[in-house]
């Protein structure tokens, strides 16, 4: 075993995610004397996004371009990341928690024969021991886990441990290997995204979501027009999702997304126990809704007691006139 820990990225649309930025951080705070190595898959050349990784913080970087890269697939991407770890023989991995961390990590954990702690939101020092804590209970509440041997395998929830800053002067290797990914049994041949142009939801500081007091998809136009204005994303709740005001893409809760942005603004959402369990760890939440007796309001720092088709224009308004 080497003193190399391996953080897995993340490229869509040629654009790194910045959860990749967040696990080298949290890379760094496991062992501050490890390299680190980045490690990206695509279709085409990474160079460029190899150097920003080295920009924020990686030591190295491997790239593997082949054609079966081009979207993910668990068998292709598990080839590829099997192949380098059997090369490297790192001391740990590190990756985000994201649709693809979920579904790749736990099969390369059982390849490996290794333990994975996943939805890592916090990493402590406890002597020369690493604790990582992740939420339980639907973020009621947080347990602290401990490998029992010396390989570390973690996948870290997004906008949870800051990314370093970035440092163009930076150096490092950037190394292309090749893999030869064959024998797929699953080929994706086009990929339709559903969810609207812009801020991904998983990774946005800033949240405007919808509920069934929203009343329509007209009435989303509004929450759209704010999460622009404060360079967020646009997320929902269920109920508003069953009700076709907005695709399940959307959706944030036990059964949608689980999100942790600095800002949460819930507007008509009642606070069903479902939907906060996908953002009640959210740094600042202000609900807006028209019943002073919604749950919402129990866990929001900020309240607004009106009729969003009232407090929204105003808002924008406002919010403009700051930023002008």
């Amino acid at each position: 075993m080497s003193d190399k820990l391996l953080v897995i990225g993340e490229v869509r649309d040629n654009d790194i995610r910045n959860v990749s930025f967040e696990a080298i951080a949290a890379a760094k705070q496991i062992d501050a004397d490890a390299e680190i190595v980045g490690v990206l898959f695509s279709d085409s050349d990474l160079t460029s996004a190899g150097e920003e990784l080295i920009a924020y913080g990686a030591d190295s970087v491997v790239t593997v371009t082949h054609d079966n890269l081009k979207t993910y697939t668990s068998e292709g991407y598990g080839q590829a990341v099997l192949e380098i770890i059997d090369e490297l023989s790192p001391k740990g991995i590190v990756m985000g928690h994201t649709s693809i961390g979920k579904d790749l990590t736990p099969k390369v954990a059982s390849r490996l024969s290794a333990g994975l702690i996943s939805d890592v939101v916090d990493i402590e020092k406890n002597g020369d021991d690493n604790v990582f804590i992740r939420p339980i209970y639907s973020g009621k509440a947080f347990e602290k886990k401990t490998f029992a041997d010396d390989f570390i395998f973690v996948t870290i929830r997004p906008n949870n441990i800051a990314a370093l800053e970035k440092d163009a002067s930076r150096s490092g290797e950037v190394n292309t290997k090749d893999i030869d990914i064959k024998d797929l049994r699953t080929i994706v041949k086009d990929v339709v995204r559903k969810t609207s142009e812009g801020v991904d939801l998983s990774e946005a500081n800033v949240i405007v979501a919808g509920g069934r007091g929203v009343k329509s998809a007209e009435g989303f136009k509004s929450l759209y027009e704010l999460a622009d204005v404060l360079g967020g994303a646009v997320g929902a709740s269920r109920g508003a999702c069953d009700a076709d005001y907005c695709d399940y893409a959307l959706q944030i809760g036990q059964t949608g997304k689980v999100v942790t942005p600095d800002l949460y603004i819930a507007v008509g959402i009642s606070g069903a126990i479902q939907h906060l369990a996908g953002m009640s760890n959210s740094k600042v939440i202000v609900a807006i809704n028209k019943d002073a007796e919604s749950n919402i309001f129990n866990i929001a720092d900020y309240g607004i007691v009106g009729d969003l088709f009232e407090v929204i224009p105003l808002l924008i308004e406002e919010i403009k006139k700051v930023k002008a």
